[in-house]
Parts: C-alpha cells; structure tokens; sequence
C-alpha cells in the first residue's frame, strides 16, 4: 500500500524562544499594572511551553493560569465567554482541565492557531490586559 499525502498532516505550533518573548512582555506588563501574575504559554497540542510565576503572585495564579491557556489553546477562543451554566460544569466535565475564568487568548499568525497564553493572579481584566499586551509584544493577531 502506497502512502499519500492525505495520511499526514502539518501542524504549526509556537516556538519556546516566541513563547518565551510573550511571558517576558506579560510580566513587564503586568509590573506596569500593579499585578503579580503567573504567565502560561501552551501550544496548539496543548503542550505546556513555557511559565512563569511572577515574583509576589499567588500560590492559585500557577493552575489558574495553565489552565486558562489549556482552554484557550483547545478552543481557540478567548476564556471567560462561555454561558454562565457551564461555569461550574466545564471544569467538572473536563477533569478541571478546561475553565470560564477570564485570561486566556489563543495566538495566531496569519490566521494559523499556534497555541495560546494564559495569565492569572491579577483581577479579570488585568489578566486579560497582560494576555493581550504579550500578544501585540511578539506581533501575534490581536484578540477582541
């Protein structure tokens, strides 16, 4: 049997160097708010790709921010957008690998997903501020 080019496919993912370019702009970001934060950048395998828990942030931020780049990572969307039922359920169904908290963007360029960044420890909207600033940092598409 002869293999073809429908038995494979490509796959793009973010670098560790571009993941590690965000977390850097995410905390610079995140001193300029007053926010101690943890920063998770996952690729779009959601393969953990490079953290950081910031100087001051809280024990939570850790998970918190892994798991809002998990979310975002699979879904490809923005965390915090989901209908208010599934607050409580998604964690539940996945394991408390999935979550609605606020703080998780998908990365892309030229419209390809790569991966995702995940920031928790901050208020919503600092987490989402700091999310958004690392993005526009290493030139990825910004997210509404």
């Amino acid at each position: 049997m002869v293999q073809t080019s429908t038995s494979t496919r490509t796959v793009e993912l973010i670098t560790v160097d571009t993941a590690l370019a965000a977390i850097k702009a995410g905390l610079k970001e995140s001193q300029n708010l007053g926010a101690d934060v943890s920063i998770a950048v996952y690729n779009s395998l959601l393969t953990l790709v490079a953290f950081a828990h910031g100087d001051g942030a809280p024990p939570h931020s850790v998970e918190t921010s892994k798991r809002k780049a998990q979310t975002a990572a699979s879904i490809r969307r923005p965390t915090g957008n989901f209908a208010d039922h599934l607050t409580v359920a998604l964690p539940l169904a996945s394991g408390n690998l999935l979550t609605n908290l606020g703080g998780g963007l998908p990365i892309r360029f030229g419209g390809v997903h790569v991966g995702a960044i995940g920031v928790g420890g901050g208020t919503v909207e600092q987490d989402i501020a700091i999310a958004k600033a690392a993005l526009s940092a290493i030139g990825a598409e910004p997210i509404d």
